[in-house]
């Protein structure tokens, strides 16, 4: 690409921008842009780098909290977990590109996540991926499913880090626009922690790290567009990953920082050298001159406008003292890691770029970063008024009640993950407690006796009839998946994947779902600390459904009281904390059985919720709960067989006992009413765990035993053990067979 190009009308349109918006670019810089500084506004001010469209919206979100030690603003967050040690956490999304190139995409998208952990001086400890895909009857949906899955997996093989868990649902909502969202967690010494911050002027600035070429030029414009029959096609938009070169970068960026050699760090992921020089010149408050000449290659005849602009992986702009460069290179030849000094800190604000000595663009720093804001309408949709309907008058109660808990054991969204999961290498997963399969992942945190819980969550049905009960929701059942493990939930990171924010419909849903998540998380204290947007995620048949996903970290102070999902011992006593309700809106029942995606959302009570958490907490610290699952998809007699068969070694059977009051026999098996885990306790501390329910003012009942090769529900479900596993354990994999 030229610089000789004449901008016209068309070309400010196809670069993402409005003609507003290219006469404030004018303004900015009192003079039209040339081609490669028209590239560089593009790319800043798009929504994926600048969220000029959701910042007003985020701003509704609590950061603060005593255990914040970073909030949003950083590559990632941090939290305190004591001993001068932090969790470092962050979740982005890699849409667009999955549906496009779905192996090189979920790679890259997991990759660059990492790459914003270890930026900080954090070790990077696990990875979690929340998915979202259409009918696994689908052909293309196939393709797509086994190639994300396989690449994500496959990037955290070779990089060494293990998968800790994560969620995959499957709607026809998600047709041709898949969401893939990944989550990595870290671990920090607090005061090693390194900021994206350009200081010290004359200081160095080098580009470490893999070389530079054509993939992923435009890729934050492609992310912040719609993905339309034209922009699936742009797979050159798509960055391709080396998880090799991304292992050794990480260890090098690692000794570096502990050998106190780096001043500031930023990774080079979406808009590539154009964003990590701006921002971290913009908040250190400085200027940087580079000439792209020294810039490695990978490819001839790159132009300015594909070297500023290319996202190329495993690339990080480092500051250093220019008085350690030999120091600094002897860390990064030791990992042949290959480095370049490309240009300084200056003192001017600007951001300027050289091509052997001449000036091919010369923009401020702020201007850059300082994207236009926009305040969008709002509207309650239209579908709302019919989808919030449900007559349940109409829809008759089962007769056959083991039919329907195999059907939705079947289902892929409730059925087992381990086809996922055996994609993980075991070799890279020292330190996991618990993997994935159970409410929670956990992990060691090393040198001490504790541990980290992690979980993504997002019930998108619930987020499409009522965003802000879903957006609760999402943040309640995340912290119940910890609670469960025996952690105490600590801070979220979102995932914001929703459509377009120019249509006031959807841009209700986004403000909504965040006025949800900040009511949770202030009713928690689980401040948001970092996090992502994706907008525009739609397809010629509309929006995908809103998914705010919320990936939660918690701590477990003894990592011997680490607590699964499944039953452990014939004779332990079962327990409900919390209510069953007559609740039937936005289940998986009515989905799968009945074919309706209506109703209401379940009803939220944030206090009954932190009642059931505080005893479930409680109990497991005081070493009385042997096993703990909360309720969600499928309900109640979902959550029970996954209790008796989730145990890899010995499956367990149970006779339960449930009072109706009056409920419907389908709404108190399948309802999917909130605040409800199941735990099961021995008999002898079965009196000290009602002790701390009744303190605590929690609802509990006991409702079984742990018994037998059976779940007996009542008179309502008899089904053997071996049966419900059948119908859980192989649905994925037999999907992706036919």
């Amino acid at each position: 690409m030229s610089d000789n190009i004449v901008i016209t009308k068309e070309i400010i349109e196809k670069q993402g921008l409005l003609m507003d918006e290219y006469e404030k670019i004018k303004k900015c810089l009192g003079r039209e842009p040339n081609y490669t500084e028209l590239g560089m506004f593009s790319a800043m001010w798009s929504e994926h780098c600048s969220y000029k469209n959701s910042k007003p919206v985020l701003a509704l979100f609590p950061t603060k909290g005593k255990q914040v030690i970073q909030g949003p603003g950083e590559n990632a967050g941090v939290v305190d977990i004591g001993d001068g040690l932090g969790v470092v956490f962050k979740i982005e999304s890699h849409n667009h590109p999955s549906a496009v190139q779905p192996y090189e995409a979920s790679a890259t998208g997991g990759g660059g996540c990492v790459r914003d952990i270890f930026t900080m001086g954090a070790r990077p400890i696990g990875l979690l991926d929340s998915l979202r895909l259409g009918s696994l009857k689908k052909e293309r949906v196939k393709f797509l499913f086994k190639n994300i899955i396989k690449g994500f997996t496959d990037y955290a093989n070779i990089a060494g880090i293990p998968v800790l868990g994560g969620e995959i649902y499957f709607d026809e909502s998600y047709e041709g626009n898949p969401l893939v969202n990944a989550m990595t967690v870290g671990i920090v010494r607090t005061k090693a922690m390194i900021k994206a911050r350009a200081s010290g002027v004359n200081n160095l600035v080098l580009i470490v790290g893999g070389a530079t070429g054509r993939d992923g030029v435009e890729g934050a414009a492609f992310a912040s567009s719609g993905l339309d029959e034209e922009a699936a096609k742009k797979s050159s938009a798509v960055a391709i990953g080396d998880p090799r070169m991304g292992r050794i970068l990480r260890e090098a960026c690692l000794e570096l920082i502990g050998k106190g050699l780096v001043i500031g760090m930023q990774d080079m992921g979406a808009a590539g050298l154009i964003c990590s020089t701006s921002e971290t010149a913009y908040k250190a408050n400085t200027g940087i001159e580079i000439d792209i000449s020294l810039v490695p290659r990978k490819e001839e005849g790159m132009s300015a406008y594909e070297v500023m602009l290319s996202e190329s992986q495993e690339r990080m702009l480092v500051i250093i003292d220019r008085e350690r460069l030999e120091e600094v290179k002897r860390v990064f030849a030791k990992w042949g890691v290959p480095v370049d000094v490309i240009g300084r800190v200056t003192d001017d604000g600007m951001v300027c770029v050289k091509d052997y000595g001449k000036v091919v663009a010369r923009v401020p720093a702020a201007s850059l970063v300082e994207a236009p804001v926009y305040k969008r309408k709002a509207t309650r949709p239209k579908y709302l008024t019919k989808a919030n309907q449900l007559n349940l008058a109409g829809i008759k109660e089962p007769k056959n009640c083991n039919h329907i808990l195999l059907e939705l054991l079947d289902n892929p969204t409730i059925a087992s993950k381990a086809w996922v999961f055996k994609h993980g290498d075991p070799k890279v997963a020292k330190g996991v407690l618990l993997g994935p399969g159970s409410d929670a992942g956990v992990v060691a945190v090393p040198g001490t006796k504790k541990a980290i819980a992690v979980t993504t969550d997002c019930n998108a049905t619930y987020c499409y009839l009522d965003p802000y009960k879903g957006g609760q929701i999402a943040v309640l059942e995340a912290a119940r998946n910890l609670v469960c493990s025996g952690a105490r939930p600590l801070a979220i990171t979102d995932g914001i994947n929703f459509g377009n924010p120019k249509n006031p419909e959807v841009f209700w849903q986004f403000r909504q779902a965040a006025l949800g998540i900040s009511e949770a998380c202030r009713a928690l204290n689980t401040p948001v600390v970092s996090g992502n947007v994706s907008f525009n995620n739609e397809n010629p048949k509309g929006s995908v459904d809103p998914t705010p996903v919320v990936g939660m970290v918690g701590l477990i102070k003894d990592k011997s009281k680490i607590v699964r999902q499944y039953f452990k011992n014939a004779g332990d006593m079962i327990l409900l904390l919390g209510k069953n309700k007559e609740e039937l809106g936005g289940s998986e029942y009515l989905k799968t059985i009945h074919g309706l995606k209506k109703g209401r959302a379940p009803g939220v009570d944030l206090q009954l919720e932190k009642s059931v958490q505080k005893t479930t907490f409680q109990a497991i610290e005081r070493g009385l709960v042997q096993s703990a699952h909360d309720c969600s998809e499928g309900g109640l007699a979902v959550s029970l067989a996954e209790s008796c068969i989730s145990n890899p070694v010995k499956k367990l059977g149970a006779v339960i006992n449930l009072t109706s009051r009056n409920i419907r026999t389908d709404a108190l098996l399948f309802g999917e009413t909130q605040s409800r885990i199941v735990v099961s306790v021995k008999a002898k501390n079965l009196k000290k765990v009602l002790q701390i329910a009744k303190k605590n003012k929690t609802p509990v009942s006991i409702i079984g035993e742990v018994t037998g090769n059976k779940l007996i529900i009542n008179s309502l479900i008899n089904i053997s053990v071996n049966d419900l596993y059948k119908a859980w354990c192989n649905v994925i994999e037999n999907y992706l067979k036919d």
